[in-house]
């Protein structure tokens, strides 16, 4: 049995072909709402059991939040978004170690031969998944950006139209300086889709590797020697939804920090 890099068709609903890795990730959507709604309702003034476990958990991610944002408003502002991050990843990332995912299928007939078609697969290890989740993440940090500091000075920190119009009425230095600094803006506009990528790639290898791992050894041996490489799978996951939520956060920081050279330019007219 292997693990091929796309995910598998299993079903179609009209024009819409749904995947195995789909509905492992419609499961986990259904998981985290669910579990939503029940805490929403049983919260109380006087927390204890769950409660009192999620507020400390809560208080120590906004901890974090704030060692990176050095603001308690925008770590509240952007808590939602990172804690939703981590929690729909680490679950996709674990589901995988479930009894049956990878396992249960149906027998259909792929490039000739008849194979088991998991109906179960991590959605995080479907390139298609990571790709969507990255580029949401960083069309997310600009929108968070535009309404932080409005759509010019945003915009501003990668198109520098304005530096190179107002240097045509100075000396050459510094118009040779103003286009530099075009020159790095679009560069770090380019680097924006560079940010999606890695962040999809990064959390989509890890996990696809690590089905392939779990896939050699349960052929090799089904009991006691594939429960270590599964604990590390664990771990590994944990941390891949560690590294996404928090480069997410970062990126968000930045997005809604001032322009580089406003700072300076203020500190020069006091």
């Amino acid at each position: 049995m292997s693990v091929p890099l796309a995910a598998e068709s299993i079903a179609h609903i009209g024009f819409l072909t749904i995947t195995n890795s789909m509905v492992d990730a419609w499961i986990v959507s259904i998981v985290i709402v669910l579990g939503v709604v029940v805490l929403r309702f049983q919260l109380r003034e006087v927390p204890r059991g769950i409660q009192n476990a999620l507020e400390a958990f809560l208080e120590l991610v906004l901890k974090t939040a704030d060692s990176v944002t050095h603001d308690r408003a925008r770590s509240r502002r952007f808590l939602p978004i990172v804690a939703t991050l981590f929690l729909f990843i680490l679950l996709n990332n674990w589901i995988g170690q479930l009894p049956g995912t990878g396992s249960i299928g149906v027998w259909k007939e792929v490039h000739g031969t008849v194979e088991l078609v998991p109906l179960f697969r991590p959605a995080t290890s479907d390139l298609n998944l990571t790709l969507a989740l990255g580029g949401f993440a960083i069309l997310l940090t600009h929108l968070m950006g535009i309404g932080t500091l409005g759509f010019f000075r945003h915009a501003g920190k990668f198109i520098q139209i304005k530096s190179v119009l107002k240097s045509l009425r100075k000396n050459p230095i510094n118009i040779m300086t103003a286009l530099i600094e075009f020159g790095a803006g679009l560069i770090e506009a380019m680097g924006e889709f560079a940010r999606a990528l890695s962040l999809s790639l990064r959390l989509f290898g890890n996990i696809f590797a690590g089905e392939v791992l779990i896939t050699v050894m349960l052929s090799l041996a089904a009991y006691i020697v594939p429960l270590p490489f599964q604990a590390l799978e664990i771990l590994v996951g944990l941390i891949q939804a560690l590294v996404f939520s928090m480069l997410t956060l970062v990126f968000l920081t930045l997005a809604t920090e001032p322009p580089h050279g406003e700072h300076a330019a203020d500190e020069q007219h006091a």
